[in-house]
């Protein structure tokens, strides 16, 4: 069997850059090399894309900035090309991309939509259902539309805010009350992410979420169990065990999720059976009603009260860091990481190129 040629996208213009290395680290470090050829290309903190050619154990902190392998490179959009375009005038033809890439310009559909350009099939959902969930407030919107149960939300655009902000700010209070949750619309990790229980904190919280994003959304607070449901697939997606974050923080914020050791994730998640299949149920609507292929990190609560399963947020190109829950949850389903990288690739060609 011919060995496939595979392009790993890493780095970008993120806040989770540095997430972007590690996970990047854990796929290539899991791939079955018997069965592909890897092309690794990073994309600094500035934009600047490189080829690296050179120890994978150099991706995390950017050491890998530092090879003497780099050169430049970037995937061209065009056709006949298919693939990547060096400065040396040279091409390398890519039969397929998986882009490790979290949060901005890269989970949002902009590196999708290069890939459609260039018909180059790559792991993961498409640029239009990566913009959808990459952007909290389309992603609301949809659930709506389909009859999703999530939390009480609203959104306000920075103009919006700057233009009115005590009223932004009493609608949010009349309609929410406290405690809620702020958060950039787009944004992942949970950079720029706050809770307010007073109109103090709320106005710190609303110029917080702003400095990451011109768009925000305000949730209620659910006191629930936090649960994550790993969905794999096309046109027939599967899923993996559900899991449960024990955040050491208030909330599970980016110091909670990779700083803190006394954050904990419980596979299964600890709560009834019938409630695990219910999440697992959901998180399948829910990829569908996105338009998601590929791959996709459904995140829910689960109320203490009520038992209600409340989506949260769905993440379309999941961590894949030794922490990360997506390959963990179908690690406790019976399907190896490796397996799980090889069956991503070929839900990928299975899909083709785009048009």
């Amino acid at each position: 069997m011919d060995k496939k040629t595979i392009g790993i996208l890493f780095g970008g213009v993120s806040s989770e850059h540095d997430v972007s290395t590690v996970s990047a680290k854990g796929i290539i470090s899991n791939i079955d090399k018997e069965k592909y050829n890897l092309v690794l290309l990073g994309i600094t903190k500035e934009g600047e894309w490189y080829l690296f050619d050179d120890d994978v154990e150099l991706l995390p902190n950017d050491k890998w900035l530092q090879s003497t392998s780099i050169k430049k490179a970037v995937i061209s959009p065009d056709t006949s090309v298919h693939g990547v375009v060096c400065e040396d005038g040279t091409t390398i033809r890519l039969d397929a991309v998986f882009p490790v890439l979290h949060g901005k310009n890269g989970e949002d559909g902009t590196v999708q939509g290069l890939l459609q350009l260039a018909q180059i099939p790559f792991v993961g959902p498409n640029a239009t259902a990566s913009g959808v969930c990459m952007d909290k407030s389309i992603t609301n919107s949809v659930a709506d539309a389909y009859g999703i149960e999530q939390a009480a939300w609203l959104s306000f655009t920075r103009y919006q805010y700057e233009k009115a902000p005590q009223q932004c700010l009493t609608q949010t209070l009349e309609k929410l009350g406290t405690p809620v949750f702020v958060k950039p619309a787009n944004a992942g990790s949970s950079v720029g992410v706050s809770k307010a229980t007073n109109e103090a904190e709320l106005a710190r919280a609303f110029d917080i979420a702003f400095a990451e994003d011109s768009r925000i959304v305000i949730e209620e607070f659910i006191d629930g169990f936090e649960v994550e449901c790993a969905v794999l697939g096309n046109d027939e997606p599967i899923t993996g065990e559900v899991g449960q974050i024990l955040a050491a923080a208030e909330f599970y914020d980016y110091d909670a999720k990779y700083n803190n050791p006394a954050s904990q994730t419980v596979i299964p998640a600890n709560i009834p059976a019938e409630k695990r299949q219910e999440v697992q149920e959901k998180a399948i609507t829910a990829f569908k009603a996105m338009g998601c292929e590929g791959m996709s990190r459904c995140d829910f609560f689960v109320e203490k009260e009520t038992g209600r399963v409340l989506l949260n947020e769905i993440n379309t190109i999941p961590g894949q860091t030794p922490i990360s829950m997506y390959p963990k949850m179908f690690e406790a389903a019976g399907v190896p990481y490796s397996e799980l990288i090889d069956r991503l690739i070929n839900l990928a060609l299975e899909r083709g190129g785009i048009i």
